[in-house]
């Protein structure tokens, strides 16, 4: 496991950053639309720097390297094309997705660093419910260690457009795990996913919305403001 907070993205704490928490299920193309204009926004030096929380409907994403025969059961759910890099993911109720829309120009302008702090930030947030999340070098995500086995409990796939940054993370807090079988998530076929609940944690998404917005603080720069969305 790595260090515990030893990537940093940090601005000052005056720094504006948007945090927002959208209620119910927010349509993907919908979220799409306003993330587009929003980035836009932040390239222009016209909107503040955003993290938005939401839940989708069950549907699958197709990212940029996804591959056809990844999508098992094409009629399952809708199936949408984004430009996040990765493969096939999932999802839906009870997971919780953080579209994060950072201007790297003010924070080194370094993208694998980003990526990083992503993963830190999924880490340190699972170490808040003694959950030891652990990177893979030959694959993306979060992964957890259960017995002889390990499972995938958060997915990464990030966009960049003029050093704004676009899409984000997702982590299983109580998801329908068997909606995740109508596809090979990021194209990875010898291990499974899981979830908080899965592994014995009764974390609400109100949990863990407390322990990201706390772990964002050391890692990105304190969040100035919540607005509802």
């Amino acid at each position: 496991m790595a260090t515990r907070n030893a990537i940093r993205l940090t601005l000052a704490a005056a720094d504006p950053v948007a945090w927002e928490a959208a209620d119910g299920l927010v349509p993907y193309p919908e979220a799409m639309a306003a993330m587009d204009r929003h980035v836009d926004g932040i390239g222009r030096g016209e909107e503040p720097e955003r993290v938005w929380l939401l839940e989708h409907p069950p549907l699958y994403t197709a990212g940029t390297s996804a591959q056809p025969q990844d999508l098992v059961e094409a009629g399952r759910f809708p199936v949408f094309k984004t430009g996040r890099g990765g493969q096939y993911t999932y999802h839906g109720p009870g997971q919780r997705v953080a579209y994060v829309m950072l201007d790297l120009k003010r924070r080194g302008g370094d993208v694998r660093a980003f990526v990083a702090a992503l993963e830190q930030w999924v880490i340190d947030t699972l170490a808040d419910f003694n959950v030891t999340g652990e990177r893979r070098e030959d694959r993306v995500g979060v992964w957890v260690r259960r017995g002889g086995r390990e499972d995938k409990i958060a997915a990464i796939g990030i966009r960049v457009r003029h050093w704004v940054t676009f899409h984000g993370i997702s982590i299983n807090v109580e998801p329908d795990l068997a909606h995740f079988s109508g596809i090979v998530p990021c194209g990875i076929r010898e291990h499974g996913v899981t979830s908080l609940v899965d592994l014995g944690l009764p974390v609400t998404m109100d949990d863990l919305d407390v322990a990201l917005k706390a772990n964002f603080q050391r890692i990105f720069g304190m969040p100035e403001h919540d607005r509802g969305a």
